[in-house]
């Protein structure tokens, strides 16, 4: 493509500005020249018409424009003339100042980065776990999935269909830290060939959707889940023999009643025939490694919360101690 363009664009867009600028103030110096006739009682002429005439009464006249528009029209073509010196507009022509689009969000993000690399680089030296225990850690890696990831995952990170829930505790690749910076950083691509074929009939597929359905316990017809378990032997290679998954290739749990898709007969079957090809961008070309760590960090924390687990350890340890002081006093206590 960059050989489609070359120095004649560059000329051929400088002349073309050129002459819409002349043409304008051509039109308007035209324009101006007309002006209102004076008849010979000294009182202005009816303006001639344009012939355009509406519902039978409603006549357009050609009047003169106003003089104070005129002016107004005159200046914004001086004003385009002058910003064509100062800025870019004319072909590769850089302007005066040396402004451009690229070089001013270069300079924005040095400047961002002079002012919060040092926070970022903090957080970055930290473990992830400890990280997600830090409040204005999290409030920064929550503006990060806001800006990056609500677009897909929602504002809430619940997900949709065909978009995981990072709310909950199933992951498909793993839900550890050192996992989830992989996952953000090099981004995954989830890929269920069309396997239609593969099992035989129509009745095939229904019957392996139903002995998928089984494996959670949910609503299937017995005989067709009977009928399709040594179907689902082809299935196995990714998703294991018992239907567990298999997190080195991001294939689901199927015995859990999560679904990326859906978890009616009808969705089963379709994921089936038709596969599955899902991808999510890798993000090291967008964000630091600063920033995908606290991106990282908050991740994790949506299902497993620092605070959650000191609150259950502390209400543990209090229930704990009024078991023993309710609990029942034996003989050698009675004793005492």
């Amino acid at each position: 493509m960059a050989d489609f363009f070359n120095q004649w664009w560059s000329i051929g867009i400088a002349v073309l500005v050129a002459i819409s600028i002349f043409a304008c103030g051509l039109l308007l110096w035209s324009q101006s020249t007309v002006k209102v006739k004076i008849g010979s009682d000294g009182k202005p002429l009816p303006a001639e018409t344009t012939g355009h005439v509406w519902d039978g009464d409603l006549t357009e006249k050609n009047n003169p424009l106003p003089r104070w528009w005129m002016w107004l029209f005159y200046l914004t073509i001086i004003y385009s003339i002058g910003y064509l010196i100062v800025y870019p507009g004319l072909g590769d022509r850089q302007g005066s100042f040396g402004w451009s689009q690229a070089g001013a969000y270069e300079k924005e993000m040095a400047d961002g980065e002079a002012q919060y690399g040092p926070i970022f680089n903090k957080y970055l030296a930290m473990d992830i776990k400890e990280v997600a225990k830090d409040p204005q850690a999290k409030e920064i890696g929550q503006r990060l999935f806001l800006n990056t990831c609500s677009q897909c995952h929602g504002s809430d990170a619940q997900g949709g269909k065909g978009y995981p829930n990072l709310a909950d505790s199933d992951w498909l690749y793993g839900g550890d830290p050192q996992t989830i910076v992989t996952t953000i950083t090099e981004g995954r691509h989830g890929q269920m060939p069309p396997m239609g074929a593969a099992l035989g009939t129509d009745d095939d597929v229904r019957n392996v959707a139903n002995y998928v359905l089984s494996l959670s316990n949910s609503t299937h017809d017995p005989i067709k889940a009977a009928l399709g378990k040594s179907k689902f032997a082809a299935c196995a290679a990714c998703h294991g023999a018992e239907g567990k998954g298999t997190q080195a290739l991001g294939a689901p749990n199927l015995t859990d009643k999560i679904w990326l898709y859906g978890g009616s007969i009808d969705t089963v079957m379709e994921t089936i025939n038709k596969g599955r090809n899902n991808q999510m961008p890798a993000h090291k070309t967008i964000l630091t490694p600063a920033k995908i760590h606290l991106l990282a960090a908050y991740v994790w924390s949506l299902s497993n919360d620092p605070s959650a687990v000191i609150k259950t350890a502390e209400v543990a340890a209090v229930q704990q101690i009024a078991e023993v002081a309710s609990a029942p006093a034996t003989t050698s206590d009675a004793a005492k």
